[in-house]
């Protein structure tokens, strides 16, 4: 149900304001000055963790526009890196946010046009890790605080949306891949970076990640390859494409959704998802799933072994201009974070939402007493130079070694998630169909001459790149015979 709102007050940060059209700009000039006093009150509130430094004023913006609640990652010089001051900012008003009745949609973003969230500050980790003897464990408290407010949006149970326009990386994807609407612009940048750094793929990635079609994870994970605008919705990571002059228009259209009293989750979600789509412009003239045909298949050729030695023999039996390239990007990688983020990828699989937080906790928490975080992040972010391992090589990298990483010391208690929600698979599926699901219908269509292109675009209502995707699966996975019929290679 949709209405129109006569009257209300609200706040909104006054850089989101920025965005919305001339057509949408009427609301009063206090608007644009509350945000200072509205971002105030949320440093001063109970939750902080202890230890934690004392929080920034303005390194997050809260804002209100009726029933639409704005949470704005405001440090763009940073590229809105995500520190323990706005972790320790949001993760409140979350909570705070799922009590009020008052609160139907939550939406987050980062201030300017270059970043969403472009990691965690990790410089400011390692750096700390150095200099401090409690370093390591204050870092590793850090991610804990970090992977909670990551569970907290996963099992959230309100309507919550990712703006991921522009750098959406690391830290930026632990609070956008989890979210049931993830939506992707023009500007998008996803990576997952991490093995660049002598770190591994965290924020939830082991659950996501293992969970994208074929072997595409394990090659994100493994060469913190970057996927551009509308290649993050055909990987299976944003789940609505839209240009970025219209997310203004949007958050004014959400605003105006009143649920009834005893709509479910499941309702409230689908009437959120019909006024994205009212939205949508489609994608770029000519756009191509670039992760797709003869590419797609040597990723998963290459990337389906189980050892990152296997790995690399394989892409030099390919013997192509993508295996070198793909071979020159995993030797610059540490090698014990290839190990560790290829064990995680397989293992991954088999593990809930909140395990898969647990166990990146204690994952994360082994990385920072190991030498290559420190090195990877002060060479590659502050000295500009070639990092040096430790260990060097693959072969140095033994069994027992990565076994550490993943073997929590008797006596080591599990993260502490801030909600028992739990689930092995994710609930809400509001993006392009999977290979999965494309396989299931062309093995079990009801007629074997049914086309899957047009069953799979009048489920989403004609979705902006269904057609792309399921044409591209259809190519490389199965074919037609004589007769007309469909049949899965």
């Amino acid at each position: 149900m949709l209405v129109r709102h006569s009257a209300c007050r609200f706040s909104t940060p006054s850089s989101w304001i920025s965005r919305l059209s001339p057509a949408t700009t009427t609301m009063p000039l206090r608007a644009k000055v509350t945000n200072r006093a509205f971002t105030a009150s949320a440093t001063n509130m109970k939750g902080v963790s202890k230890g934690a430094p004392t929080p920034a004023q303005d390194d997050v913006l809260f804002g209100s526009l009726y029933g639409v609640r704005l949470i704005e990652l405001n440090r763009p010089e940073k590229l809105n890196a995500l520190n323990w001051s706005m972790v320790n900012k949001i993760t409140p008003r979350l909570q705070e946010y799922k009590k009020s009745q008052l609160a139907n949609v939550i939406m987050v973003a980062g201030a300017g046009q270059k970043a969403m969230c472009a990691g965690g500050d990790v410089a400011s980790l390692a750096e700390q890790n150095r200099t401090r003897e409690d370093g390591p464990k204050r870092s590793s408290e850090f991610f804990a605080e970090e992977y909670k407010l990551d569970h907290l949006i996963a099992t959230y149970t309100k309507p919550f949306i990712s703006v991921m326009d522009g750098i959406t990386m690391g830290g930026g994807v632990g609070l956008s891949a989890h979210a049931p609407f993830r939506i992707a612009t023009e500007r998008t940048v996803f990576a997952m970076p991490e093995t660049n750094i002598g770190f591994f793929p965290d924020v939830g990635a082991s659950f996501f990640l293992p969970r994208l079609d074929g072997e595409l994870g394990t090659y994100l994970a493994l060469t913190s390859e970057r996927l551009n605008g509308p290649q993050v919705l055909f990987a299976g990571i944003a789940t609505h494409y839209l240009d970025s002059s219209v997310l203004g228009n949007l958050t004014q259209r959400l605003s105006e959704l009143v649920f009834q009293d005893y709509a479910t989750l499941p309702e409230r979600l689908d009437l959120v998802n019909s006024t994205i789509a009212e939205f949508s412009t489609g994608l770029p003239v000519s756009t191509e799933v670039k992760l797709g045909g003869s590419k797609r298949e040597a990723i998963d050729r290459c990337f389906g072994h189980n050892t990152v030695e296997g790995i690399i023999e394989a892409l030099k039996q390919e013997n192509t201009p993508w295996a070198t390239r793909t071979l020159e990007t995993l030797a610059q990688r540490s090698p014990t974070s290839l190990k560790v983020a290829l064990r995680q990828m397989r293992v991954g699989k088999k593990w809930s939402i909140a395990e898969a937080f647990q166990r990146e906790a204690h994952i994360a928490s082994q990385f920072m007493r190991h030498p290559d975080f420190n090195e990877g992040v002060g060479a590659l972010l502050v000295d500009k130079r070639a990092p040096t391992w430790q260990p060097a090589s693959l072969e140095e990298v033994t069994t027992d070694m990565v076994d550490r990483f993943f073997t929590l010391p008797e006596g080591e208690s599990r993260l502490e998630l801030p909600s028992e929600g739990d689930y092995n698979e994710y609930p809400h599926h509001y993006g392009l169909p999977t290979e999965a699901a494309i396989r299931m219908f062309v093995r079990g269509a009801s007629s074997a001459k049914d086309d899957p292109i047009e069953h799979f675009v009048g489920l989403t209502g004609d979705k902006p790149g269904v057609r792309e995707k399921v044409d591209e699966v259809l190519k490389r996975k199965a074919h037609k015979s004589r007769d007309g019929v469909w049949l899965w290679k």
